[in-house]
Parts: C-alpha cells; structure tokens; sequence
C-alpha cells in the first residue's frame, strides 16, 4: 500500500465512516461532555452544543493517537458524542424540578427510559425534514458550519485540542485548589469598595462561567443585562425611594440582595421566560408553515429520498410511537391516571414534540438560536394543567415524566439537523449519521440522571451552590398552578416585558434578559468577564483569533472545572457513607 511523506498508509477507495472506532469513541467523549455541559446547565441556566467538543478532541484520539485521517470518521465520532449529550439540555431544564418539590421518589429506571425514546422519537420526527431542509432550503445552521470548517483543518484540529486540553488542566486545578479544598467560591469585591450591599458585588469564583461567557460571546450581552438592571439600576432606585428595608427589618439571615431577588426579580425573571417563549412561538408561526411545506414537498418529489435516506414513513411510525410511549409513561407514573387525562396529555405531548421540533430545528438553522428552555417551561406548565385533577404529588411527577421525554425528543431533534448540516458540508452519508444518532440515544439519560443525583446529593438542587435555574422556574410555576399562589402581577410584568423585548427582532432576547433577573448575580458578574474578553477579542486580535485560539481554551475551562465539580461531589457521598 503507498504511503505519504509522514509514512501513513494512502487509503484507496472510500474512507471510513460509521466504524466502531467512531462510535466507542464517541460514546467515551459523549459522556464527558454530557457530564461537564450538564454541570455548567445547572450553574447557568442554559446549555450549550458539544460537536465543536467532540470534533476537536476526536482529533487527538482519532488522529494523533490511532492514527486515523478520515474526516467523516470522526463526523461520526463527533455526531454520535453531541447526541449523548443531547439529552443533558432536555432533562436538565425539567428533571431537576422534581427534587427541587420533594418528590425524588419516582421510577427512576421508567424515567431513563422515557427520556431515551423520547431521544429515539425525536430523531425519527425530524430525519424527513433533512433533505428538504438542507439540501434544498439551505437552511445555514451556522453550528453545524463551524464543526465543519474545524473537521475539514485536520492541523488547526490538532492545535485547538492542545489548547483545549491545556484551558481544561488549568481550570481544573484552580477549582480543586482554590474551591474544593480552600472553600473559597465568592469574591466579595462591594464590602472592599464600602458599596451599599443592594449593588450585590459579590463575583462567583468560577473559570467554567468565564468560559461559557466567553464561547457565547456578543450574545451574552443581552443576558448580563438582566442582572445589571436588576441590581445597579433597579435596586438604587428602590434604595432612594424607600422600598428595601433595613437591615432590622429583614427576615433573620436575609440580605438585602437576597431579599429583592426572591420577591421581586425571581418572580418577574419566570414572567420574561414565559413572555419571551410565548412570542418566540408566535414569530416562529412563518417558520412552521415554512417547514409543513418542506415536509409536503419532500413526500411529494420522488427524488428526494436515495438510498442514503432514510424512508419518509418512519414519521408516520413516530406518530404512532411517541403516543404510545408518552400514554404508557403518563399511566406508569401513577395509579391514579385515568384514561381520558392519560389519553390528553399523550395526544398534546405527541404534537408539541413534533412543533417544538420544527420551531427549534428552523430557529436553529437560521439564527443559531434554540429557544428550547421556553418552550419546555410552556410544554410541561400545560401538562401540569392537565394532571391538576390528581393528587398534587402525582400531578407533579406524571407531568414532568411526560414533560421529560418530550423535552429530550426536542433536544435531539434540534441537534440531529445541526450534526446533518456539518455531515453535508463534509460529504458524510444522511443515513449512516442517522443510524449513529439512533445508536448513541441510550447513553446520554443514564449518564445525566446518575449526574442530577449525585450533584443533588452532594449540594442540592436549587441551592445557591447550583441553582438549576431552569429546574426552579418549573418548580415555582408548578407549585403556583397547584397550590393557587401564582404571583400574578410580577409574573404578567414580567411577561409582558419578555415578550416586548423578544419582539424587538433580537432572537431570544426576552428569555436571555430573563434569566439574568432569574439567576443569582454573582454568577452573572463573573459571565461577564467572559464576555467582555469574547468581544475585546474579537475587536483586538479578530474573529479568525477567536476561534482558532479563544475558544478552545474557553471550552476548556468549562470541561476542567465541571469535570473536578463533579468529581469532588462522587467524592462527597463516598466519604459520607463511609
């Protein structure tokens, strides 16, 4: 066999592309990434995609270790890695809302396997679009195109790794040195300066949200405002007008900032989610019709289907399939499920998978944007409606059992077009990215549930440690549904105000602000140091600098520090039980 000047063998005949190389590793680097962004999800609030993760480390495992130069090869590596952690978005912004109410005693196993068939269901609802969609539509998934160019730089794949595993050492032993063992996880810089405590200038010592902030970007801007408006506009303002009350007037270890986030930004942060969600889905109404018509015209061109499709009819069987499921689900959560509400939530579960799949699926391809965290509030705040009839325990679990499924189908959905999208621009087969997709659907529910336990375990949920933001608006309009205490004049300001600002042509903007009303502000101060670089970066250096340099070592930052979290929680319920 030739070889080249390096004394590699000179492949003849087509390279390869769905082996077990590309799967085992792809599960291996699947399950780290799912671990660290499911991590950073419950810090922040928000996910991100791990393709670009997986692409630049399949190199140096692929590449540098075994020796292998196919590029869709490691697309599969990268496909398969990116679907595990598909599930991580899905049930971070629900599962976590049932330890957060108490109700931690549900059928776990039933649970993962929901959530994987809800993965499997997800994947065959949108495989009809991608032709349509991709080939013919165009649509840019501007995700998928930067996985790409990094699959087509086998050299600059290499570097980004190095720099990427260097950002992850660093951030690694910084949060085992300075957090784990010195216990030193908030920088009060206020109390130095002798600011009014209001201002909440306490930075959270975190690489991992540096990190994050600076892989989202000019994008982040519109989250951090949330925060500074809550606390350097907003709280000055109440301070002048006599509003905050003084420190013997507060509840017993409560600070003022404390004070202002549970009854006043909290509140009004949850309205904005839903706001911001809710008009989100209206301006996405031209995109549906757009994708009905994709759909239609993919059944009716005889051309549109090779033999590297996959058939059209599997949509019919995932019709038929996610009802069954979500209906089977709905009875196995309780005894008290009767047929016409287990029938409902089935029906209504089985057509917003299929909605909010395509309303994600086009957002994501024409802006990079997922409204995913809306529109699982909305989905499963309906369900609770539905199952309001029951005990409020089993209200509670069956709706977000069901909602959890529907969540993860979203979840991979959105990330299948992504992933069919850098597998286009690199020449890989539709059908062989497709049966990976399938093929990495059971590890991602098992790797992310035994995560939510264990961080639960070691420092609860929805505790200041990990908010699990996402997880605690669901918690708090659950419990306001059932219990009758919605606070209905912050949550239709706040609404009113997220859907304002979403309507303002910015994508997200609404559910981006709320978050920073939502979250706790020392997490936003110290996103923002991430996000400032990000922009001086690209304004100093170029956006070329950015991405060969910046974020790799912002993607490390992030897998160092939640990889350590999390290692030191497993380390926690060990020395407990011991």
């Amino acid at each position: 066999m030739p070889v080249d000047s390096s004394g590699r063998p000179i492949r003849q005949g087509p390279y390869p592309e769905l082996t077990p190389h590309a799967l085992i590793i792809g599960y291996a680097l699947g399950a780290v990434i799912a671990l660290a962004i499911g991590y950073a999800a419950l810090i922040l609030g928000f996910s991100i995609s791990g393709s670009e993760l997986a692409a630049i480390l399949g190199f140096v495992i692929l590449r540098g270790l075994l020796r292998r130069n196919s590029i869709v090869e490691n697309n599969i590596n990268q496909t398969v890695a990116s679907t595990v952690n598909g599930a991580s978005s899905g049930m971070m912004f629900s599962v976590p809302a049932l330890f957060i109410l108490g109700h931690d005693d549900f059928n776990i196993p039933f649970l993962v396997m929901g959530c994987i068939v809800g993965a499997i269901l997800g994947i065959a609802f949108i495989i009809p679009l991608r032709k349509q969609m991709i080939d013919f539509n165009r649509l840019p998934y501007p995700s998928g195109i930067a996985v790409a160019a990094v699959l087509k730089s086998p050299g600059a794949g290499i570097k980004k790794a190095k720099l990427l595993l260097g950002g992850a050492l660093v951030s690694a032993a910084i949060h085992l040195v300075v957090v784990q063992i010195g216990g030193y996880s908030n920088y009060d810089l206020g109390s130095l300066l002798g600011l009014p405590d209001y201002l909440n200038t306490i930075y959270y010592v975190s690489l991992l949200t540096i990190g994050v902030g600076f892989l989202a970007g000019k994008n982040g801007v519109f989250f951090i405002i949330g925060g500074y408006t809550c606390y350097w506009i907003l709280a000055p303002i109440l301070s002048g007008l006599g509003e905050i009350p003084s420190a013997s007037e507060l509840p017993e270890g409560t600070t003022a900032p404390e004070y202002l986030r549970g009854e006043l930004y909290e509140p009004l942060g949850i309205g904005m989610l839903i706001g911001g969600a809710v008009m989100g889905m209206a301006l996405a109404l031209p995109l549906i019709v757009s994708a009905i018509s994709s759909m239609q015209a993919a059944a009716k061109n005889k051309t549109a289907l090779s033999k590297d499709e996959m058939p059209i009819k599997l949509l019919g069987l995932a019709v038929v399939g996610a009802f069954l499921v979500l209906l089977l689900i709905a009875f196995r959560s309780t005894a008290e499920m009767d047929i016409v509400r287990g029938a409902t939530m089935a029906i209504l579960g089985t057509i917003w998978i299929w909605i909010a799949g395509v309303i994600l699926s086009e957002c994501i391809g024409r802006t990079a944007w997922s409204p995913l965290s809306g529109l699982t509030l909305i989905g499963i705040t309906i369900l609770i409606f539905i199952a309001s009839g029951l005990a409020e325990a089993e209200a509670i679990v069956a709706a977000v059992m069901v909602g959890a499924a529907m969540c993860v189908a979203m979840s991979q959905a959105t990330d299948l077009m992504t992933d069919m999208k850098t597998g286009y621009l690199v020449g890989a087969t539709p059908k062989k990215q497709q049966v990976a997709q399938f093929a990495a659907t059971w590890l991602g529910p098992i790797v992310v549930m035994a995560l939510i336990f264990v961080l639960h375990e070691a420092m609860t949920l929805g505790s200041d440690e990990l908010p699990a933001p996402q997880g605690t608006a669901l918690a708090r309009m659950i419990s306001g549904i059932l219990g009758d205490d919605v606070p209905t004049h912050q949550y239709a300001a706040g609404a009113g105000l997220g859907a304002v600002l979403s309507a303002a042509g910015i994508p997200g903007l609404g559910v981006l602000v709320g978050l920073g009303f939502y979250l706790p502000f020392n997490i936003v101060l110290t996103y923002t140091i991430g996000t400032i670089l990000r922009v001086v970066a690209d304004w100093k250096k170029g956006k070329v600098w950015s991405e060969d340099v910046g974020i790799p070592i912002a993607a490390g930052l992030l897998i160092g520090e939640a990889l350590v979290g999390v290692g030191a929680a497993i380390f926690h319920i060990f020395s407990a039980a011991t």
